[in-house]
């Protein structure tokens, strides 16, 4: 019979108070005997708001990870730390904006080696001192071997890639004709057939049965490509060999995107049924995601802007909780979140701490999830370097700056961000720009080196080239100054 895991001091005293008070209430207090939960975060990549069935996208649906919803916590205000990948992927695994570190600056990573350094604590090396065994199954692209990688950062476990993008069918960043294999098993390159999504699922289906073998509690991060470029369905194997560049132009359409989703939302369907059968469901706390705001087939209603850009479009997310027996099926909360809150969320489920020289940036969800806390208000910021974007969100209020054109926006009266209000409230125009200069002191300067290299998808994965975007035209509302952009 497995051993019960030990309760630290501050546990039984905080247990010790807490029951009286929970009895009171008629809730049931925490038996010192109950397991620390598994944790099992799923990302998509380039997901918009509304991709999802249950958040309204209409010519498909997404019934497995609806399900999450449907027995969990629907989060209505969730955003993204960043309106690209690497710098809010910076955030997840590290619960600080990303803007403390330099591969935080960089979208897309460049020739230069930049990466997540392995002395920083991560979600993975935080849980993992608490005796937590720890995988990443799919998505890296925090920096590249021999200095940054999964297991320089804590997991014990690594199956996917390290770049931004490879093909779903040759696994490569390039070509197919290029030596640009980019499939790892550990730290060892690997060459298996498949389409990659279905991959993804296959591995963490096995990691699910082998942990709940060895009764370990785990986190396991599962990040699929999915539905990132390239546009391939699961049978578009012909694709791969047509494309000039991953990113081409005139790639994909609403259907291979519908069908791409599909695809990911069967692999969350088995993932949830392989927790179902190794009897684990119940103590797995499931999270789904996405990284940032939505690419070119994306829904993003009923926000304005994409991928790349700090309107509402490129930042608002999907984020779905399932905690069985924790949190109320059916719920939803207006409480506004991001990305870096999922670390100190975890720690605090775990009973698990930061690490003081560290400190975390993100908010502890826990209130929200196990007792519908009200939401409580915040103030977020965000910066990117293409077009010199500015955001500020303080309660229901936006300061945004797109180069020289500056707005207010109420994002919850207006969150197609039409009507500007800096004039009518023009105190509150000037605290939040006067709150953004403040914080943008205290992070690292962006760097010029860093904005220098923006993709653009005529070119190979792996190739970037100078780009300086025009700016949009002055006078233009939001909507219509929409940043000019390549894809990264």
């Amino acid at each position: 019979m497995p051993k019960a895991p030990l309760l630290t001091r501050r546990q039984l005293l905080a247990a010790a108070a807490a029951s009286p008070l929970a009895l009171l209430l008629g809730a049931r207090p925490a038996r010192a005997a109950d397991p620390p939960p598994n944790f099992l975060f799923i990302l998509a990549d380039d997901f918009g708001y509304a991709d999802l069935s249950c958040y309204g996208r209409r010519d498909f649906t997404t019934p497995n990870i609806d399900r999450l919803g449907a027995e969990g916590m629907k989060f209505m205000q969730a955003y993204a730390n960043s309106a690209v990948c690497t710098a809010s992927r910076t955030a997840i695994i590290t619960g600080r904006y990303q803007y403390r570190l330099a591969v935080g600056l960089e979208e897309p990573l460049g020739n230069r080696n930049v990466g997540l350094p392995a002395s920083h604590p991560t979600m993975a090396s935080l849980l993992k001192k608490a005796g937590y065994g720890t995988t990443l199954i799919g998505k890296w692209h925090l920096g590249r071997l021999p200095d940054f990688g999964p297991l320089q950062s804590g997991y014990d476990h690594f199956f996917g890639f390290r770049g931004g993008a490879l093909d779903y069918f040759t696994h490569k960043s390039g070509l197919p004709s290029t030596d640009t294999d980019d499939l790892w098993d550990g730290d060892v390159k690997v060459h298996q057939n498949g389409y990659l999504t279905n991959l993804i699922g296959d591995r963490v289906t096995t990691e699910i049965r082998a942990y709940a073998r060895a009764r370990t509690p785990f986190l396991m991060s599962v990040h699929f490509n999915a539905p990132h470029w390239p546009w391939e369905g699961p049978d578009d194997e012909a694709e791969a060999q047509r494309l000039t560049g991953l990113g081409n132009f005139d790639a994909g359409t609403l259907a291979t995107y519908a069908k791409m989703v599909r695809q990911m939302d069967l692999q969350v369907g088995r993932i949830l049924k392989e927790l179902d059968s190794a009897g684990i469901a119940k103590n797995t706390v499931v999270v789904f995601t996405s990284d940032n705001g939505g690419e070119r087939f994306s829904d993003t209603w009923p926000f304005t802007g994409k991928k790349t850009e700090l309107l509402e479009g490129g930042l608002r997310i999907p984020a779905l909780v399932r905690w069985p027996g924790h949190i109320k099926p059916r719920s939803t909360t207006e409480q506004v979140a991001i990305s870096m809150d999922w670390v100190p969320t975890f720690l605090a489920a775990a009973g698990a701490q930061a690490d003081p020289a560290f400190p975390l940036d993100g908010m502890n969800l826990l209130p929200t999830l196990t007792q519908n806390a009200p939401p409580v208000s915040r103030k977020l910021f965000w910066r990117y370097h293409s077009n010199a974007q500015r955001a500020v969100r303080d309660g229901d209020m936006k300061y945004l700056k797109i180069n020289d054109n500056t707005f207010l926006f109420n994002v919850v009266a207006d969150p197609l961000e039409r009507a500007n209000l800096k004039a009518k409230q023009p105190d509150v125009f000037a605290r939040l720009a006067g709150d953004y200069e403040e914080w943008q002191k205290t992070m690292l300067p962006e760097d010029p080196a860093a904005a220098m290299y923006f993709f653009r998808p005529n070119q190979l994965a792996d190739h970037y080239v100078p780009f300086n975007p025009p700016a949009p035209a002055r006078g233009r509302g939001a909507a219509g100054a929409t940043p000019a952009r390549g894809e990264p």
